[in-house]
């Protein structure tokens, strides 16, 4: 990914800051991942926040203009979080987005992405003027930015995070911000987006763009969105297949050629204008596997934790001869169980160097009860029966001495484990 124009991104922030009050069947394709970015933190971070979930209303151009704030409930201040921003549909509600309620209440929660964010993530749902995004004269990205310049002020967020999901206008919307914002959203995730109707001041610069749309959706076939930013991204043209009509099953298709820090993929459905799709079966459902493969596509992009400095120890005279303890070389790893739904569960797998920087990893472990990887990210990843092989991918093959990193993600069936992983370090 590109970095971020600090200078314009601060001039942004500040002036939204100043006019802010707060009064209240598949194709199998490869998945390159995008270069992890250095997080750069907010000025939230390290204070005690005064936001809290729930809905708040601000001034906008003008207008009053309120959103729902999830925050999640163990927030560490310390730490950056994601935030992802997600817009309803015409005649939707941040209500219907921040509950899911439209498809099932909780469980489809923010496009069905909170049960899946294990706690890494800050969502917002914006409340659309008359419940709709027609952003005249460019108000509802000016509202967005006010948003972020709150959210930033008070919040411990991770500037190089921040990604925009909606359906129907809520995916026009998402595209705006692609268009006018590409220096502050990493990723956006339109579902069945009617066209420009939210226009696209901008739009020649590069956004990573995950996009589901229904072959026999009524009001477009989503693809002129779409082809711009496979133009932007510097992708290959090329006619995405589509599903059988009546098959009631999905075929995503990513394209090649595109930088890897701004991939495209589309995902056709045999289906209309909605927001679940599932396999199988008609009409929206909790079980839709968008949820899953947006959150996939999201996690693409890493941030390394922001750097840190640790002051000198003042208490330790320059004759103390005490040496730490010696750390050990090689490598070590572990699963860390970040989310569980029942059916399924995701996994994030952290690595640890030793004594000695690591200049490549590989992880081995043996499942102990039948639980089987069924996607996964940021590392190439074989099984047979139940062990399983992972190695890094290249960029997140060099760990410095006594650093743990976030290396990589899965999704896996069956009951959550943690077993064992032995780590063999290059």
């Amino acid at each position: 990914m590109k970095p971020l124009r600090t200078g314009a991104r601060l001039a942004l922030v500040a002036a939204s800051l100043a006019a802010v009050t707060l009064t209240g069947a598949l194709v199998a394709v490869a998945e390159p991942s995008a270069s992890p970015v250095q997080a750069e933190a907010t000025a939230g971070c390290g204070r005690t926040p005064t936001l809290t979930s729930g809905t708040h209303t601000i001034q906008s151009g003008g207008k009053s203009r309120s959103f729902i704030l999830d925050i999640p409930t163990d927030y560490d201040s310390d730490r950056p979080y994601r935030l992802v921003f997600g817009f309803h549909w015409w005649g939707g509600t941040a209500q219907n987005v921040a509950t899911g309620n439209s498809v099932q209440a909780g469980t489809y929660a923010y496009y069905g992405l909170k049960r899946l964010s294990g706690g890494s993530t800050i969502f917002v749902a914006p409340q659309g003027l008359d419940n709709a995004w027609a952003n005249s004269g460019g108000e509802d990205v000016a509202f967005t930015d006010d948003m972020i310049a709150l959210l930033e002020g008070d919040l411990c967020i991770d500037t190089q995070q921040l990604f925009s999901v909606g359906f129907s206008y809520g995916g026009a919307m998402s595209y705006s911000l692609a268009c006018s914002r590409p220096d502050v959203f990493r990723a956006i995730a339109p579902y069945g987006s009617p066209g420009w109707v939210s226009g696209c001041d901008g739009g020649n610069e590069p956004v990573a763009v995950f996009a589901a749309h229904g072959t026999t959706d009524n009001f477009s076939d989503g693809t002129a969105q779409r082809n711009r930013f496979v133009g932007n991204n510097g992708c290959t043209p090329q006619t995405t297949p589509t599903p059988p009509r009546g098959s009631l099953t999905h075929i995503t298709t990513e394209f090649t050629g595109c930088s890897p820090d701004h991939p495209v993929v589309w995902a056709s459905f045999d289906g209309g204008h909605m927001q679940a799709p599932r396999d199988g079966a008609s009409g929206d459902g909790a079980d839709s596997w968008i949820p899953t493969a947006t959150w996939e596509f999201f996690s693409r992009f890493q941030s390394d934790p922001p750097g840190e400095t640790t002051p000198p120890d003042e208490t330790t005279s320059p004759d103390d001869t005490t040496t730490p303890p010696p750390t050990e070389s090689g490598c070590s790893a572990e699963i860390d169980v970040v989310n569980d739904w029942g059916s399924g569960w995701q996994g994030n797998v952290l690595v640890s160097a030793g004594g000695d920087a690591v200049d490549g990893w590989k992880l081995t472990w043996t499942w102990p009860a039948g639980q089987s990887i069924s996607s996964h990210w940021n590392a190439d990843v074989t099984a047979s029966g139940s062990s399983v092989t992972a190695a890094d991918v290249g960029w997140n093959a060099n760990i410095q001495a006594g650093q743990t990193i976030s290396a990589w993600g899965f999704i896996a069936t069956g009951a959550a484990a943690t077993p064992a992983v032995t780590c063999t370090a290059d």
